[in-house]
């Protein structure tokens, strides 16, 4: 026996799909208005991770202008047929379902197929007849959702049949997140319903036939973590999940969920978390023996397994030629506001971290509650009221920023909160002109500390903010998770020399 911890991939990676090839494992996740798009992972054991890249790496696979927050990219899925690798998503900011295909996993990946099928949340199954079948979201001729199926030519993305309602799951509200499998002669349809809060929850029915009609399984939901009290410590949220089977012929079960910071709120975002299944004598699911998820979880190891560290700190001092793929730009990014070499230089523009639009802004997840976080700075311009500096950024109403700006003149440092409509300032802090700056934010599970000085020196405590004002329960209806995030605005220019967090014990 093992133990391992949820979540695998900590921070905001939702709705994750997943494929074994051979003895390798590749996994996927929602990316929503951040670019690139659909985080792409592989693996060796399912239970850590290495980023390759993203799949949608191009403006023309994944034009976000004006994406909504919480729009853009939702639920991608992941298969490979035939040596060739699909990936299908929707985008909801403008074109829909789409899939897109490479012949290695690095790619480059082709650009998008559309499907006419409308809804959410698509995912492919191709039977051992080769027909490819398309499901996702529906709504029925009555206006009540269900999952809708067509079989699709894979050659030119053409509906071969009209959609048509397979099943409306068990009652849970947004039957969503489709996945078929053909286990036996059984085929398996398994979909997430009860809607990605804290009803959230996944179940599955059987075929003889992919049009069904499907049997719902008898002890459905066969995850969830609905009647446990929010209190209690446990991973919440639990949900859109994907089946996959080892070179052991152990099946595992991919979902995400969230950490709550207190009291039914949450502000990393949803996680990937994964947990062992087997099989009933009556041919159902059982996901970890039918006991809850934890964080810390005792399972038999998975084929391949090698124990590994968790990494506990990270540091960029941006000497390559290409941003790691840790960071993410808010929607498709203006490349000439951004050079790398001797540092990582922004250049401010017109747009802020308050709009729907393309700010200079590159952050990396946050994957931990207590974190120490710090951006070492070199200002070449600024002008007055401009900005430079480190965000925690959730959406635009909601985060809070350490800059620096100029003022009559002066150099000073400065801590703004935004919450909706309410926006505070700290006073400013003279800093020196001419030497290298450090912004610092010391993250716990209830708030940040913002602090600010000369490299090196001392730093100025400029205030906090609470983790509350930053919760997904308190924006409306956010998908995404808090990032850190350096940023330049208005008439700036300043070289960004390194960026590192490092976890800390919980206080």
């Amino acid at each position: 026996m093992i133990r391992y911890t949820n979540p695998i991939l900590p921070g905001f990676y939702p709705d994750p799909s997943v494929c074994r090839v051979g003895e390798d494992y590749y996994l996927v996740n929602s990316s929503f208005e951040f670019f690139p798009g659909v985080p792409l992972w592989h693996s060796r054991d399912l239970l850590h991770w290495e980023q390759l890249g993203h799949v949608l790496t191009r403006d023309s696979q994944v034009p976000l202008s004006g994406c909504r927050a919480s729009g853009g990219i939702y639920a991608p899925t992941i298969r490979c047929h035939n040596g060739r690798y699909y990936m299908v998503t929707t985008n909801t900011t403008g074109g829909g379902n789409f899939f897109v295909w490479a012949d290695d996993i690095h790619g480059p990946w082709s650009e998008p197929i559309y499907v006419k099928q409308g809804g959410i949340d698509p995912s492919l199954f191709w039977d051992d007849d080769g027909t490819v079948y398309f499901h996702s979201t529906h709504f029925d001729e009555t206006g009540r959702q269900c999952i809708g199926q067509c079989t699709l030519d894979l050659a030119t993305g053409e509906m071969l049949t009209e959609t048509r309602p397979i099943w409306y799951g068990t009652g849970g509200k947004c039957p969503e997140g489709p996945h078929m499998y053909k286990r036996g002669d059984k085929y398996y349809l398994m979909i997430a319903e009860g809607g990605t809060e804290y009803g959230h929850m996944e179940t599955i029915a059987r075929s003889d036939s992919p049009w069904g009609p499907f049997e719902s399984c008898p002890h459905n939901p066969i995850l969830t973590a609905r009647d446990i009290n929010p209190r209690s410590g446990f991973p919440q949220a639990l949900g859109h999940a994907d089946l996959v089977k080892d070179t052991a012929g152990q099946w595992w079960i991919v979902f995400h969920g969230i950490r709550p910071s207190q009291f039914m709120l949450h502000h990393m975002g949803r996680e990937t978390m994964i947990a062992p299944v087997t099989w009933d004598e009556n041919g159902w699911p059982v996901v970890n023996g039918g006991q809850p998820i934890t964080e810390v979880m005792e399972t038999p190891a998975p084929a391949g397994y090698t124990p590994k560290e968790a990494q506990t700190a990270w540091t960029d001092t941006f000497s390559s030629q290409e941003l790691s793929n840790r960071w993410a730009y808010l929607r498709n990014p203006n490349r000439e506001n951004y050079t790398l070499g001797q540092g990582l230089t922004l250049r401010g523009c017109d747009a802020t971290l308050d709009d729907c639009d393309s700010p200079t802004f590159v952050g990396v997840r946050q994957g931990h509650f207590d974190a120490v976080v710090e951006a070492n700075l070199e200002v070449a311009h600024l002008g007055e009221g401009a900005q430079l500096g480190l965000s925690v950024f959730h959406v635009p109403e909601h985060h809070y920023d350490l800059y620096v700006t100029r003022r009559e003149g002066a150099l000073v440092a400065v801590l703004r909160r935004r919450v909706v409509d309410m926006v505070v300032e700290s006073a400013p802090v003279v800093l020196p002109e001419g030497q290298p700056l450090t912004l610092r934010i010391d993250a716990g599970r209830l708030g940040y500390t913002f602090s600010a000085g000369v490299q090196g020196q001392p730093l100025t405590t400029l205030g906090t903010g609470s983790t509350q004002l930053l919760a997904t329960e308190v924006t409306i209806c956010t998908f995404t998770g808090c990032f850190y995030g350096m940023y330049a605005q208005g008439d700036s220019e300043g070289t960004f020399i390194s960026f590192s967090w490092q976890e800390k014990a919980e206080n």
